[in-house]
């Protein structure tokens, strides 16, 4: 940016800005150089006397400017989102949740557990698996993930798949988490097709049809979700997708570096 300026200042600072004349010594005009030390006070009289420059650099460079705008609003969130955990790490106990009969995916005693809550149908969820898949193979053993059903319609398709994923687990915890991703990676089809979608994603995992159906009607699936969703209620979750990163509260479908912020700040606690 500075260069930019630099340049501008060299371009046009001795044609429009009166005082800045060019000195004269015997033979050609020689302008006045640009140095370090006068070029702000040099700047700020151009535009000054000619504010309609900076509309142009910014029309020429637009999508420089929008880049650093943006780059400047991360830094900001991701400055006061890592002050907000810092804080909680150190003054807010565990939340106390129903974690038990759930599938991990990772390893079981890492120091730090992701608690999803979140909902098969959510376009936001289905953006933020692929952060927790990246997160996930960013730490490796020291993180592991829980995933707890928060449907925000009990009554269609993200039930439905809440329903058999406890169904699934029952049989068999890695075919669980191949359910999981096979729901998010046609979140279309199971909006779509529903029961159709899931008894064919289902049929591919090669499970037990009808121990499947009758496990996924069965009033300890229906207390498994009615858990998750009292425990959602209880910490005030009202939106999906949100986690708990070692009790850190980390809500909405953030990008993988503010992610692995809170990760880091659970981590170093933990040690």
């Amino acid at each position: 940016m500075k260069k930019l300026f630099r340049s501008l200042v060299l371009g046009g600072a001795l044609l429009l800005v009166p005082g800045l004349v060019p000195v004269m010594e015997a033979g050609p005009a020689r302008a006045a150089a640009v140095t370090d030390d006068n070029l702000k006070q040099m700047l700020e009289s151009l535009l000054r006397e000619h504010p309609e420059l900076v509309l142009d650099v910014l029309r020429e460079h637009s999508e420089d400017v929008l880049d650093i705008a943006q780059a400047g609003a991360n830094a900001r969130r991701k400055a006061a989102l890592e002050a907000q955990w810092r804080k909680e790490v150190k003054n807010t106990p565990q939340k106390q949740i129903a974690l038990s009969d759930r599938p991990v995916k990772g390893r079981a005693s890492a120091p730090v557990r992701i608690v999803a809550f979140s909902d098969f149908t959510c376009h936001y969820c289905q953006q933020a698996t692929q952060v927790l898949d990246a997160v996930l193979k960013k730490y490796g053993r020291n993180v592991s993930l829980v995933f707890k059903h928060m449907p925000l319609d009990e009554q269609g398709p993200g039930m439905l798949a809440a329903r058999y994923f406890v169904a699934v687990a029952r049989q068999d915890e890695g075919k669980a988490w191949k359910f999981y991703d096979a729901m998010y990676a046609d979140r279309d089809r199971l909006l779509l097709d529903g029961q159709k979608f899931v008894d064919e994603v289902c049929g591919k995992l090669g499970l037990d049809r009808e121990r499947l159906k009758k496990d996924a009607s069965s009033d300890r699936t229906a207390r498994i979700i009615a858990q998750d969703l009292d425990d959602a209620k209880k910490l005030n979750i009202d939106g999906t997708p949100c986690f708990l990163v070692n009790g850190l509260m980390v809500r909405g479908a953030l990008s993988e570096p503010l992610f692995s912020a809170a990760v880091d700040i659970a981590l170093e606690a933990a040690r």
